[in-house]
């Protein structure tokens, strides 16, 4: 790299830093600090939305998927989100919304303790919060390795570099640095990913390559269904994908709720769909055209990082690491705000009862210190794990494998057709779901990617809906809160909220806890 690509990176570097200095003075308390208090335009809240599932993963694995079998990889991933989220975008998008509008909720496991009980409210957060914590070291050890690729930086600095400018931001300004950083990362991105694009089909002979490299590829690399990607894998993420990127996902379902209203989260939704089938697209073109520029690679991931070395000029290599660097922080930004209000709102204060009592300011200085925890130990476990095969692993044994069970109970529990459905349907649904991941992953040595992804979310669905089924659980408080979430509430209904939040923040509407038992 030359001296103007490292100007490149520390301006995006500095202004990232300036972003989150500059969005503390939006921060006044937690609901600022996790949700916005629902300000957040649709459309930033949509572009937001989009940003927040890319990370360097896509430049490193997903490359390697692009080199070695060609397009399938746009099905299997970009393809199944964006039809996922469409759909979410009618389903779950607005009843996120609702939560915060109606119910003052600022973390997505709040409502949990009401709709089913307290302790599966803490078995969902406690299996979330770990399956986080692994999912951010494989981001984290992605950008590292395109660091050690571009500028022979060690893993262990890479890895710290981002961790601590990633901690600043999001430790002083919260969803609002977010969600800003976001949208100049969408800019980047777009600046970056035309440029490479741009510089592909000119070595290729022009925009005509487009619709001819297709015949000059290996054999293959043009079908959606090619090397280890079958069509059940591909249902089985659409599966898993609808649920994750629907607020599964913590992280997104916050998107929604920062939005103004309910109709504006659907919008948000929808354009976000848009952009997943659309623009993932443009950023594979040269992933899977690399073989014809680049060909005979020992190791796939590296693709990508010689693309860039062999096609763009000084400067936009600089650009393009800026954009590496965004994706990773745009997406762990992201899970650190959700995590950290998962912790703040759900986990500690059941531990700790002294820290509901705590003024705003002090609950505001806890969300801060348990930023900086979390993102402390994500570094910790990138720095120790072995990055040969440690991403793909987590992003599709692990993560794609784990988060139907934990997000069904979730998720389903916001829709109306399933309020008779109670704590012993989302227990043994969660536990059931990851049981068959344990056995598939451990006990079974020779398990499909499809069965190994698909297996655990069917058996959470069924096991859900069907003891939801056979041992209905009926209450009226249960069914109130769901029914709630059919409509926006009125500006009358949203400002009496607001300032009964302002007035006291432990009783800004959050809904109360149930027992194991379910007394209140």
């Amino acid at each position: 790299m030359s001296g103007l690509d490292w100007v490149v990176v520390g301006a995006y570097f500095f202004v990232m830093l300036a972003i989150g200095v500059w969005s503390k003075t939006r921060v006044e308390n937690v609901a600022d600090f996790f949700t916005a208090r629902g300000r957040v335009p649709w459309w930033l809240s949509g572009i937001s939305h989009h940003m927040s599932g890319y990370s360097a993963i896509m430049f490193v694995t997903f490359a390697a998927v692009a080199y070695d079998a060609g397009v399938t990889v746009y099905f299997w991933w970009a393809m199944t989100i964006g039809i996922g989220i469409g759909i979410g975008a009618f389903l779950f998008a607005p009843r996120w919304n609702r939560l915060r509008a109606r119910h003052g909720v600022n973390s997505p496991l709040a409502y949990l303790a009401v709709r089913y009980n307290l302790p599966t409210q803490q078995v969902l957060a406690y299996s979330g919060a770990a399956l986080k914590v692994v999912d951010i070291a494989a981001k984290w050890v992605a950008i590292a390795v395109l660091l050690q690729g571009f500028a022979d930086i060690p893993m262990a600095w890479g890895i710290g570099l981002t961790g601590v400018c990633t901690m600043f931001y999001v430790t002083f300004g919260g969803l609002w640095a977010d969600v800003l950083t976001d949208f100049g990362q969408f800019v980047i991105q777009a600046v970056a990913g035309l440029a490479m694009l741009f510089a592909v089909l000119a070595h290729l002979g022009g925009v005509s390559s487009l619709w001819t490299m297709w015949g000059r590829l290996p054999e293959g690399h043009g079908d959606p269904v090619a090397g280890d990607v079958t069509t059940g894998l591909i249902l089985a993420f659409l599966l898993v994908k609808t649920f994750e990127y629907n607020g599964g996902m913590w992280n997104l379902a916050q998107r929604y709720m920062s939005a103004p209203s309910g109709s504006r989260a659907r919008k948000s939704a929808l354009l976000s769909s848009a952009l997943w089938l659309v623009w993932p697209f443009v950023l594979f073109v040269p992933m899977i055209a690399a073989p014809l520029v680049v060909p005979g690679l020992d190791n796939a991931e590296d693709s990508y990082i010689r693309l860039a070395q062999e096609l763009l000029p000084t400067g936009l290599i600089g650009l393009l690491l800026a954009g590496f660097f965004s994706h990773t922080m745009a997406m762990v930004a992201s899970d650190s705000n959700v995590i950290t209000a998962v912790i703040t709102r759900d986990l500690a204060p059941v531990l700790v009862p002294r820290i509901k009592r705590m003024t705003q300011r002090g609950q505001l200085l806890f969300a801060r210190v348990t930023t900086v925890a979390f993102v402390t130990s994500s570094m910790a476990l990138a720095l120790f794990s072995d990055p040969d095969g440690f991403i793909m692993t987590v992003v599709v044994s692990i993560v794609a494998a784990t988060m139907g069970p934990i997000s069904i109970p979730l998720m389903l529990g916001l829709l109306p057709w399933f309020k008779r459905t109670g704590p012993l349907a989302a227990i043994t649904s969660w536990a059931g779901g990851l049981a068959v991941w344990a056995y598939l992953y451990w006990g079974v040595g020779d398990a499909s990617e499809a069965e190994t992804v698909g297996f655990p979310v069917l058996t959470s669905l069924v096991l859900y809906v069907g003891v939801g089924l056979l041992r209905p659980q009926a209450d009226d408080e249960r069914a109130a809160l769901v029914d709630s979430l059919g409509s926006d509430p009125t500006e009358e209904e949203r400002l009496a909220l607001e300032r009964q939040f302002l007035a006291d923040p432990d009783k800004g509407g959050e809904p109360r806890e149930r027992t194991a038992a379910g007394e209140r």
